[in-house]
């Protein structure tokens, strides 16, 4: 079987997590400081904050952000549930702006229209839709204008850069940005995520609300009667200062991603060599093209490879073509169901016939495999599979 997406495990994995497990703290030892550091190094951000998932991380970021009840977020329809739920995660509501129809990223223009009209609009979260950056300083632009957070969704994007060349997670642009380590992603750590911010501010407080809003030494005490005895800190003492979760990762999930990090650069070229064969070989396809622009390959994380298809021109429906692949052993999917079609949130009221973009996008969309192992036969396979069945 051909998956749409796998991870890439090698013996020098392997080993960092067994020397982990023979010699090492298993959680929240100095391996998470070790992967926070090189991430932090990579993209050019001052600080980066190890979290369990990049769900946490985008709740986090929100709730640094001052998302709260009697607030709103604001994101894309098409992105995975996290970053809208990032909203309700904090009392606050979700709101939306369409997708640009070229990159089926945020649209800065619908972005601006939906500010204009909510004044109670605390953060924007943009999603680099399959690790393609946004229009981040149109994005900034506008946010800045309306006094909103921007906090970058960048579980695709691990590796990808900006229209300046900047690595994405640098925040040139935003307040903060989160990362997927997902097995899918670009570098797995099973699971995980990490938040990058050039804040002080907001990389303590992301500190103390990953571990239960507990402030062990990184910032003021308190209650210095408590705290400190004879002139030195009491070495068991801590302070709860807010409401904060167990959002930690574990040292033997980031010996893994520490690991995979090393890799990180061959993974995304490989990728992109993939995504040109493909680019090239759909050129002459009818009713099948590329859902995002070749030009912005050689900057994009590429975490996925998407198609757009006219699915009536072919006489067939979706459903029916991912049959028909999976009959040829190749694995497909579909990135994304729009959020605003879920029950829940149809049930808040929410139409993606709002969004007519997004909803286009969604009518068409097919992911096809693309990963480091993808073999230049197995991706020969899966073209000539779609040119006899798409045509």
């Amino acid at each position: 079987m051909i998956p749409y997406g796998r991870h890439h495990i090698d013996e020098s994995d392997i080993k960092a997590v067994a020397d982990l497990l023979r010699d090492g703290f298993l959680t929240q030892g100095p391996m998470v400081t070790a992967f926070e550091n090189a991430v932090a190094a990579y993209t050019g951000s001052k600080f980066a904050v190890a979290v369990s998932s990049a769900t946490s991380g985008l709740h986090l970021a929100a709730a640094v952000a001052g998302v709260q009840p009697g607030t709103t977020l604001v994101t894309s329809p098409i992105t995975f549930v996290a970053s809208a739920n990032a909203a309700l995660y904090n009392g606050a509501a979700p709101l939306f702006a369409d997708i640009d129809a070229a990159t089926v990223n945020l649209d800065p223009a619908k972005l601006e229209k939906v500010l204009a009209m909510n004044s109670d609009v605390k953060a924007v979260v943009p999603v680099h839709y399959g690790g393609l950056a946004c229009d981040m300083a149109a994005i900034r632009e506008v946010a800045d204008r309306f006094g909103v957070f921007v906090i970058e969704d960048a579980a695709h994007a691990l590796g990808g850069n900006y229209q300046d060349g900047g690595r994405i997670g640098n925040n040139s642009f935003s307040d903060m940005t989160v990362f997927s380590f997902h097995p899918v992603k670009a570098i797995a750590a099973g699971e995980g995520g990490m938040i990058t911010t050039n804040s002080e501010d907001s990389y303590r407080r992301l500190l103390r609300l990953r571990s239960h809003g507990i402030n062990k030494l990184d910032d003021p005490f308190i209650y210095d009667e408590d705290a400190f005895a004879g002139g030195e800190a009491n070495p068991w003492y801590y302070e709860m200062l807010e409401v904060g979760y167990n959002y930690r990762i574990t040292d033997i999930q980031c010996a893994l991603g520490l690991s995979q990090f090393r890799k990180l650069d061959q993974f995304i070229s490989r990728r992109r060599r993939l995504a040109m064969v493909y680019d090239d070989a759909f050129s002459d396809f009818k009713n099948l093209r590329p859902a995002q622009p070749r030009k912005g390959r050689d900057r994009s994380g590429l975490h996925i490879y998407v198609v757009r298809i006219d699915f009536d021109a072919i006489g067939m429906g979706r459903g029916e073509l991912m049959r028909a692949l999976r009959a040829r052993n190749i694995g497909s999917q579909v990135h994304y169901i729009p959020v605003t079609s879920q029950p829940y949130y149809r049930n808040l009221g929410f139409k993606t016939s709002d969004y007519p973009n997004a909803a286009d996008f969604y009518s068409q969309a097919l992911s096809i495999p693309l990963y480091f192992d993808l073999s230049d036969d197995e991706q020969a396979m899966v073209i000539e599979a779609l040119r006899e069945l798409v045509g």
